[in-house]
């Protein structure tokens, strides 16, 4: 099999698909790899990385797309979507539920596309959790950053000083994502509170962090919250599916002007009705006196680790999907076909037909 590691083209997006050592495992299985020149730069692996593997290094984007599998990490931008065709397997993070034109670009293209993100083993996301795991610390980290009084925030040190109380972080969901963030904050010395439904994941949580308060999450609560937070972390999640809307405008505004609010569940269409894409390159925005970060790549701002981390858990399932046709693939990989989000046409992933109202067709192996 030809498989394909075009550049990422998103703004500010570093990582890449694919390590040399993973394209050398690759290659001595028989496949051929074609890399787009500079891939991986970014990330910290030159061409020659890739050229020692064995990997073909290719001038073209286009060329790069003529692969039989494309192995990338965001999803294909509208630039590229008439490089898609028909046979060709598109393994990657796609969010479709937040993305109607991608979806229709999808089926219309006869591709196979499998989302990194709806992969599914033991009831987890292997393939998003550690991408999970780094916004979740990333969170912490930008939120404070932006807290500083001259980045326009309310000028409070998370981590207080003896005799100042710390700041109050308040974290919506406790899942790796949000377990993630919570641990930054507390390590920072911030007054960490996670909000979440689960009684057992509560109970789990209390055992296991306990410098973490926690809360059973619902809109009286988290209203009850709001006035004395510094840092608000949306960290929800519905697998596949638009984030739950758990913030309203009315709701901002019961919090201090200058505070922050970080929604990592923006790839996913945001947990606030004030939440909007944003890049590396302009990263907040103002909206009711609150700063708003939403990065939809947040993992892409430290590429070299986001690139190793992403690399070890999708390689198993790039090599099944190498050897292997894909029902073949899905039997051997436990939860790659719950990744299948649309094949001959149809849309294979339940969450996102209900997201846009389209029909569904179960994929089964």
């Amino acid at each position: 099999m030809i498989i394909g590691i075009p550049k990422e083209i998103k703004t500010q997006e570093h990582r890449v698909g694919l390590l040399p050592s993973a394209a050398y495992q690759l290659i001595k299985h028989g496949h051929q790899i074609i890399v787009e020149r500079g891939a991986g730069i970014d990330a910290g692996y030159p061409d020659s990385d890739y050229a020692t593997a064995g990997a073909k290094l290719i001038d073209s984007h286009n060329e790069v797309f003529r692969a039989d599998l494309i192995v990338k990490v965001k999803e294909p931008l509208p630039s590229e979507y008439p490089l898609l065709h028909k046979g060709q397997i598109l393994f990657t993070y796609l969010h479709l539920a937040a993305n109607f034109k991608l979806t229709q670009v999808l089926l219309k293209s006869g591709i196979t596309a499998i989302a990194y993100e709806t992969v599914t083993r033991n009831h987890r996301l292997p393939l998003l959790e550690p991408m999970s795991e780094i916004a979740g610390r990333m969170s912490v980290i930008v939120g404070g950053h932006f807290l500083a009084k001259p980045h326009g925030g309310k000028g409070v040190l998370l981590g207080g000083v003896p005799g100042v109380l710390p700041g109050k972080v308040v974290v919506l969901g406790g899942g790796t994502s949000g377990v993630n963030a919570a641990r930054m904050a507390t390590g920072l010395g911030a007054d960490a509170t996670i909000l979440e439904v689960d009684v057992e994941r509560m109970r789990f949580l209390d055992i296991t962090m306990s410098t973490t308060h926690t809360l059973y999450s619902s809109e009286a609560h988290l209203k009850e919250l709001l006035p004395t937070v510094d840092l608000l972390i949306g960290a929800v999640l519905v697998p596949g599916a638009k984030a739950p809307k758990l913030i309203s405008r009315a709701m901002l505004r019961l919090m201090k002007p200058g505070s922050v609010f970080v929604d990592i569940a923006i790839d996913q269409g945001g947990c606030a009705e004030t939440s909007r894409p944003t890049t590396h390159d302009d990263p907040v925005y103002l909206e009711e006196g609150i700063l708003h970060y939403c990065v939809t790549n947040m993992p892409g701002a430290y590429a070299h680790t986001a690139t190793q981390a992403l690399t070890n858990v999708t390689f198993p399932y790039i090599e099944a999907l190498a050897d292997h046709n894909l029902e073949e693939a899905c039997r051997r990989q436990t939860g790659l076909a719950q990744g299948v989000n649309v094949l001959g046409g149809k849309l294979t992933c339940r969450a996102v037909a209900e997201a846009h109202q389209l029909p569904y067709k179960a994929f089964f192996v």
